[in-house]
């Protein structure tokens, strides 16, 4: 058995370095990640068209998300979370630049 902790080794604690991608779990069907942003955004411009439905939790810090068709902008908070269906396109517009913003995502193939 193996005790791991989800607030252990945060790398991207570093506002210069690179957003921290691990990946926890995964199978044939879904891949459960720890992502750790801070100050991080996607680019200008860019948006995610994912293939897979993706449920994200935030645990600690904040971000803010813009989707597309609809237009629409969240901010989220510890403890929020929410589920982004396949092919709605969006982007993270920004997270917190003092503190490390640490979510967990599920990829999952799309609910019919």
């Amino acid at each position: 058995m193996d005790i791991n902790n989800l607030f252990a080794n945060l790398c991207a604690s570093d506002r210069f370095g690179e957003e921290q991608f691990d990946t926890l779990l995964q199978s044939d069907t879904f891949r459960l990640e720890r992502i750790v942003s801070t100050g991080h955004a996607t680019p200008v411009g860019t948006f995610y068209d994912q293939e897979w439905d993706e449920w994200v939790i935030l645990l600690t810090g904040s971000a803010e998300i813009q989707f597309i068709d609809p237009d629409e902008r969240i901010r989220l908070s510890p403890g929020d979370h929410l589920r982004l269906p396949a092919h709605r396109l969006h982007r993270v517009d920004a997270t917190d630049r003092n503190e490390a913003t640490v979510w967990l995502a599920l990829h999952y193939q799309p609910i019919r």
